[in-house]
């Protein structure tokens, strides 16, 4: 069977050094394993999601060289999958409501000084939305909330040890999955019923990807990503997290930088052959 890859970016900026890198490598260990190559398009928040920024992508992989299987999958054409999903977990009794923003959450952890953090920085969520009682939860009902994982009883259902596998380094190797390190993450929330680490595994297993291949930014993310892998019967594919491209301050790069866009340096009258070089490949 052939193996699978995928570029995903989101179309809420221009891409950067940092997403060539990204998709080069997986244009290049595609070709080199003499699989597929697909693009997808996660554009699931619509407030920052903008079409010439889609059109962009489309672009600026084409002038780097790169070339996908159609047709694109788009995030956004497929809510009613990722919503029947997230039902199938809350029937599981997996999911429940946290009504709190994120600043009566920081309220909440600041009584209670020193909190865990999660590998991102930000503080573990209390779990207050976990004891409310079913009556309480649907007078709540209407209220803007997030649909989180309820994530010890997840880990207390798991039948097997959570691990992937990572060839990040150079060398194939079994890593341990710590999802609890991220506490009750969120899957979805009243109005959107997906979240990125709902939809890119979802998506992974329907689109038959057998090969992640993504930044380091995301490796303890995988931890998570495994989780729901084993909640819902999916496959867990190979994973890849390779270095980013930083900045001069040793900052990961960002798509509000304008001088490392691909359109920029295009313009300034690079070529895709200097991109390449500039990211180390």
């Amino acid at each position: 069977m052939a193996s699978v890859f995928r570029f995903a970016p989101s179309p809420n900026g221009f891409l950067h050094l940092g997403h060539a890198l990204s998709a080069l490598l997986n244009h290049d260990m595609a070709t080199a394993a003499g699989g597929r190559l697909l693009l997808r398009i996660e554009d699931i928040d619509r407030s920052r999601c903008r079409p010439e920024f889609e059109a962009a992508i489309y672009e600026d992989l084409a002038w780097l060289g790169i070339k996908w299987e159609t047709p694109v999958r788009r995030q956004s054409a497929h809510l009613a999958e990722y919503r029947a999903a997230l039902e199938r977990l809350k029937a599981k009794g997996l999911i429940y409501p946290a009504f709190e923003s994120r600043a009566e959450i920081a309220r909440l952890v600041a009584a209670r000084e020193p909190w865990p953090c999660d590998p991102d920085g930000a503080p573990l969520y209390p779990g207050t939305g976990r004891t409310l009682s079913p009556e309480q939860r649907a007078r709540r009902a209407g209220e803007d909330h997030a649909l989180r994982l309820d994530v010890k009883t997840a880990l207390a259902r798991l039948q097997v040890p959570l691990v992937w596998s990572e060839t990040g380094d150079g060398a194939s190797r079994e890593i341990a999955a710590n999802p609890a390190a991220w506490g009750d993450v969120i899957l979805g929330r009243k109005d959107t019923p997906t979240s990125y680490h709902l939809s890119v595994v979802l998506d992974d297993a329907w689109q038959g990807v057998t090969q992640v291949v993504r930044g380091r930014d995301l490796y303890e993310a995988t931890s998570v990503h495994r989780l729901l892998q084993e909640l819902m019967g999916l496959p867990a594919p190979l994973y890849h997290h390779h270095r980013l491209v930083l900045d001069r301050d040793g900052n990961k790069l960002a798509k509000r930088d304008p001088s490392t866009t691909l359109r920029d340096l295009r313009a300034q009258g690079w070529t895709a052959g200097a991109v390449r070089a500039a990211v180390g490949l």
